[in-house]
């Protein structure tokens, strides 16, 4: 196996996902490991409604942003290996002890054939690894809906994927650990989730690899 690897190392030498600089293993170079925007313990987490609990390492913006765009829409899927590594860090520093079934969200089957990978599923195999375990397939996607990219309203993202997915068996009495690439709103989490939980998963929380950081609103008193 060791072998093996060391033949694709050399073939197709592993590069950091966010700079794309080769590296000698897979992994994060050290300068964009300095420059990238990690989240504090306190910041890195999302809570919403129906239960949702989202842990992220990275804020979505910059050097992460740029990385997990190239991820995600330019065919760079070998940056799920060390991208996973962060997920499973983060997971076991968030949820330790709280989850005994990992799964992702998936993609459209017309989104598959266009992209030639599932990001998140990508992912979730690549954290799981580091566990010695496989992730579980919990979820379908049935309807190819509109990008959530292209949505600026947070009602507008959660009507979007209202009904698009449905549970595959074996959630019912699982502490599911749910893994996607990027959370803006929460809104296709948060839908995933009650569609666990309405299937009889016990308990669900969430890890992405970046969040993006919530809006602050500043309330002033009228004169």
């Amino acid at each position: 196996m060791k072998l093996l690897e060391a033949l694709l190392n050399l073939l197709f030498p592993p590069k950091c996902p966010f700079c794309g600089k080769i590296l000698d293993s897979p992994g994060i170079c050290p300068a964009c490991e300095k420059a990238l925007p990690w989240t504090a313990e306190a910041e890195g987490l999302r809570q919403g409604p129906g239960g949702l609990r989202c842990a992220a390492p990275l804020w979505y913006e910059d050097l992460a942003r740029e990385g997990l765009l190239r991820f995600k829409f330019q065919g760079a899927s070998a940056a799920a290996e060390p991208l996973g590594g962060l997920l499973a860090q983060c997971a076991a520093e968030r949820f330790s002890g709280e989850f005994d079934t990992v799964t992702w969200v998936p993609v459209s089957k017309k989104r598959l054939r266009q992209r030639g990978y599932d990001q998140a599923r990508l992912l979730a195999e690549s954290a799981c690894r580091r566990w010695d375990t496989k992730p579980m397939a919990l979820l379908r996607k049935v309807a190819d809906n509109p990008a959530q990219s292209g949505l600026t309203e947070a009602a507008a993202r959660r009507a979007n994927v209202l009904g698009v997915y449905e549970a595959l068996p074996g959630a019912e009495g699982k502490r599911v650990l749910l893994i996607d690439d990027i959370c803006t709103t929460g809104a296709t989490l948060t839908e995933c989730v009650r569609v666990l939980k309405d299937a009889g998963a016990k308990s669900v929380c969430c890890v992405a690899v970046a969040l993006t950081r919530e809006k602050k609103v500043h309330k002033t008193g009228k004169k």
